[in-house]
């Protein structure tokens, strides 16, 4: 038997192998996608956390920058969320499944809970108080997430989604000066937190009430919902 011949009866066992050890190397991919969700919501809310805490004058910029940055870093992975309202925006819309969406709240509130623990050993002697609603401010709150936190939402389906933009490079800083724009508009009055999973990083930092948390998550629910299907009412041939 000659060498090419030995050669040709290993090169496949050799495939094989290599293959096989590629295959436990590298995660699943929808294990990376969760990954990638996990990651981009702690930088987010830790970004969130330390600025607010410290009593940052450029917090809304630090903000919507990490956004920007963490969007344009998983975007190719999972798509980017970082954001329960947004992946239920993709869920109405159709791009994501109910199970894979389920998965990325999942994900995406791990990595507030665990942001929340480092911004605690990075911030020592927080400034900023909580912030407390009641009478009027409740509903100007209320209104403040439901639009700002609608408009993120239509951003990202029209930017990153639609069929109209393919490997567009704009899609991160759309995405990221939407929270820049809201947090200095509204920051204010609500807080700006446009995602559950801010907001509940939020309350549990001291930023935000625990009381009246249920203005951020359902004001954020009926945006994300709301952005979905006006997608699809503009968009019927992007469905």
């Amino acid at each position: 038997m000659t060498t090419s011949s030995v050669e040709n009866i290993e090169t496949p066992a050799r495939t094989r192998v290599e293959r096989g050890q590629a295959a436990l190397a590298a995660p699943p991919q929808a294990a990376r996608k969760y990954a990638t969700e996990l990651i981009g919501a702690f930088f987010l809310v830790f970004s969130v956390g330390a600025s607010v805490l410290a009593g940052s004058t450029f917090a809304p910029l630090a903000i919507g920058v990490t956004l920007m940055v963490m969007v344009y870093a998983g975007g190719h992975v999972s798509g980017g969320h970082y954001n329960p309202a947004v992946t239920l925006a993709a869920l109405v819309r159709g791009r994501i499944g109910l199970p894979d969406a389920i998965a990325y709240w999942v994900a995406q509130l791990a990595g507030a809970l665990l942001a929340t623990v480092a911004v605690d050993a990075v911030v020592a002697n927080p400034v900023a108080k909580t912030l407390t609603l009641s009478g009027h401010a409740v509903t100007a709150a209320f209104v403040a997430e439901l639009l700002f936190t609608f408009a993120l939402c239509y951003v990202v389906l029209n930017v990153a989604t639609s069929k109209s933009n393919p490997n567009n490079s704009f899609y991160g800083l759309a995405i990221g000066f939407t929270v820049v724009a809201g947090a200095f508009a509204v920051g204010g009055i609500s807080g700006a937190a446009f995602n559950p999973a801010v907001a509940i990083g939020a309350a549990t930092l001291g930023i935000l009430a625990w009381p009246t948390i249920w203005v951020y998550l359902v004001a954020e629910i009926v945006a994300g919902t709301a952005a979905g299907l006006v997608f699809l009412a503009l968009n019927p041939d992007d469905a």
